[in-house]
């Protein structure tokens, strides 16, 4: 059975990208993708089919406990994809199964050799956003905003100080942290420091100006624990593939304050933060702003 789920997908997933784009932050679609696609539209499905379940293939763990399904790390924690998962309700998870979560990727590949699926072994894996093949998501901006380059080129690169550098293409080309594609000659390495869409301005500054200490999280969702009542320890990630940084994290209604313990680098406003203790999922949410303690 095929599940047409195009608008569903165009609502929550597209239209944000270019949204939170737009906004002058950097995006992460497969946060919602898995949230109200593969969870929250799939399960909608199975409801009508009358399926109590739903399985995916991602490398995560979840078990009941102390009255709230918490989502724990894969077994093999190079491809664990808990990270992802922080957005996902107690409603779908208590209806949720993850298969692999308990087995490596080499012997999930073994078992597909094993009953003869070669084609789907050998197939490479994909990194790229699903929605922008080419990986290319500023021509894909281009495509889906009419005169968007028009309209913003020739914006301001200045320093924190406010000194102009020199003219960009436009502010949603850029995300905090970058360093390539600038095509700015300044005698030595710059990096994207901040975005300000209201000016169409894009901050540059030398590497050790990314480094912050703190950050703020909004529209947290609450995993192993309903709520924190008082500041705790926790090891924190900022992007899929961070190690994570140990810090303070505090709850203040749905946000969430964050300190690390040393500084971070590249905190990028948009992207997910995501909460843990151990190997368990305390909550996540999304990048507010970054400061310094």
């Amino acid at each position: 059975m095929i599940l047409d789920i195009r608008d569903e997908f165009g609502d929550f997933v597209i239209d944000n990208f270019i949204e939170e784009y737009l906004a002058g932050r950097t995006p992460n679609p497969c946060v919602l993708c898995n949230t109200h696609i593969k969870w929250e539209a799939l399960l909608k499905r199975a409801q009508q089919l009358d399926c109590e379940f739903i399985a995916t293939g991602h490398y995560a763990q979840v078990r009941n406990e102390n009255d709230r399904y918490v989502i724990s790390k894969g077994l093999d924690e190079n491809k664990d994809q808990s990270y992802v998962l922080w957005g996902l309700s107690q409603e779908s998870l208590a209806r949720t199964r993850f298969p692999l979560g308990g087995s490596r990727k080499t012997e999930i590949r073994q078992m597909a050799l094993d009953r003869g699926f070669i084609e789907m072994v050998n197939k490479s894996e994909s990194y790229e956003i699903c929605f922008v093949p080419d990986n290319d998501y500023r021509g894909f901006l281009k495509r889906k905003v009419d005169g968007l380059e028009q309209r913003l080129d020739g914006g301001n690169f200045i320093t924190s100080e406010g000194k102009v550098l020199g003219k960009h293409r436009g502010y949603p080309f850029y995300t905090v942290g970058q360093r390539k594609g600038l095509e700015i000659a300044l005698g030595e390495p710059m990096f994207v420091l901040e975005i300000q869409p209201e000016s169409n301005t894009v901050v540059l500054g030398r590497e050790e100006e990314l480094q912050r200490k703190g950050m703020w999280v909004r529209n947290v969702n609450m995993g192993k624990f309903a709520s924190i009542d008082s500041p705790m320890e926790a090891l924190t990630k900022i992007r899929y593939k961070d190690a994570g940084g140990f810090g303070i994290i505090e709850q203040e209604d749905n946000r969430m304050k964050v300190v690390f313990n040393n500084h971070v680098k590249a905190i990028a406003p948009g992207q997910s933060a995501v909460f843990y203790d151990g190997n368990d999922v305390i909550g996540g949410g999304w990048i507010q702003s970054s400061f310094e303690v």
